[in-house]
């Protein structure tokens, strides 16, 4: 059947299409559109009986116009994708609220709105949860209160805004749980005295541990056992007992301080006494064998002279005792009298009692060699000997 004859679909390539059911012609759509477009910004200002619409110059400045303004439109749009992250800071880009990509510091550019949108997150911002009057059971079955402090910081931006619904409940609850693990496992006197340090080293551990397998973007940075004590009911009494072992403390450090200054003066004490003993052996032994050698070479004079070195040592021992003492009694030949020197007085009245202690030593020379003359030499050596220990 030909397209024109009377029946048929009526599918005239000119355009004159009777059936509503097909689909639009493009240019007629195309000329209602630059009829509207004319319409609003002046473009048709009326026509001919036979001429048709037509286009004048001011149509076509709105025409550009419009174009224009919709690429300025164009331009500020895509600029408006143009952001700058802080060194603190962390970018979060999200299309279609789906994460993306997270980007570092410095200039960047993400897709407009509505196809993609920027958070920001401050990793470096140190932020803090705080846990007020914990009551907890100890491991010998006490209760303490605890005040706690956690310090924390982002990690991971994404993992901080996505993966967990509120980071800071869950870092709570998580600080809780490890706090409570912790105390229950150490007994009350620790946890009052010398064991905070530890409890807050093992909390933050296991704080940690819970939150990267959350993957919650969080990093524990210090955790402050900021205050331990015991019940209310029960206070006065922990109170005396940690006041009984600060004393002991203080008595033990009291003793130690005594023991350490007292240790260093009888070390040095006993050294001196070491060296002194040691001086004395020396010098006795120095001593001995000065007379062990003296006694030897009083020996070969001996051995050589015998009656000359027997007189010199009666006459050097009759000169050490009788310099120490103040009379002297001295036995003349010939006579049953007995000379008396009063040296004390002699000493005493300042006189040179030189002279007559020559004259003593002469006088009983001559009589020890005038005895030797007669024989009798051995008896008188024997009673002068005798005399002098009487003389005193």
């Amino acid at each position: 059947m030909a397209w024109n004859e009377p029946g048929g679909n009526n599918n005239d390539p000119w355009g004159n299409k009777k059936n509503d059911s097909g689909p639009p012609d493009l240019d007629e759509v195309f000329r209602n559109l630059q009829k509207k477009l004319e319409g609003i910004f002046g473009g048709k200002r009326g026509g001919g009986s036979g001429g048709g619409s037509n286009l004048n110059f001011p149509g076509k400045l709105g025409s550009i116009g419009l174009l224009a303004a919709v690429l300025v439109a164009g331009i500020v749009w895509l600029l408006s994708g143009i952001y700058i992250i802080q060194p603190a800071e962390r970018g979060v880009v999200l299309q279609f609220g789906k994460f993306a990509k997270t980007t570092q510091p410095g200039p960047h550019w993400h897709i407009p709105w509505p196809v993609q949108t920027l958070d920001r997150v401050n990793v470096d911002q140190n932020r803090s949860v705080e846990l007020r009057s914990q009551e907890i059971l100890t491991k010998d079955e006490n209760i303490v209160e605890i005040d706690l402090a956690v310090q924390y910081n982002i990690k991971s931006a994404s993992d901080y805004l996505f993966k967990v619904t509120d980071p800071d409940t869950t870092l709570r609850q998580a600080a809780e749980s490890a706090l409570r693990e912790t105390v229950g496992q150490t007994v009350m006197d620790l946890v009052l005295t010398e064991g905070r340090g530890i409890i807050a080293t093992e909390t933050k551990d296991k704080i940690q541990e819970t939150l990267d397998a959350y993957d919650a973007g969080v990093l524990v940075t210090a955790v402050n056992l900021e205050s331990a004590q015991p019940p209310e009911a029960v206070q006065d009494a922990f109170s005396d007992a940690i006041k009984a072992r600060e004393d002991q403390e203080r008595f033990i450090n009291e003793s130690e301080a005594y023991k350490n200054g007292l240790l260093p003066q009888a070390r040095g004490d006993a050294v001196i006494a070491l060296e002194e003993a040691r001086a004395y052996q020396a010098q006795v032994v120095n001593a001995a064998q000065g007379e062990a050698a003296r006694f030897e070479s009083l020996l070969t004079e001996y051995l050589k002279a015998p009656e000359i070195t027997k007189t010199r040592l009666y006459l050097e021992s009759l000169e050490s005792v009788l310099s120490n003492t103040n009379k002297v009694m001295v036995d003349t030949e010939g006579g049953n009298n007995l000379m008396y020197l009063p040296l004390d007085k002699l000493m005493g009245g300042g006189l040179d009692q030189r002279p007559m202690i020559d004259q003593m030593k002469q006088s009983t020379t001559q009589t020890y060699n005038s005895s030797q003359t007669n024989g009798v030499a051995g008896n008188r050596i024997n009673d002068n000997r005798s005399r002098s220990r009487d003389v005193q």
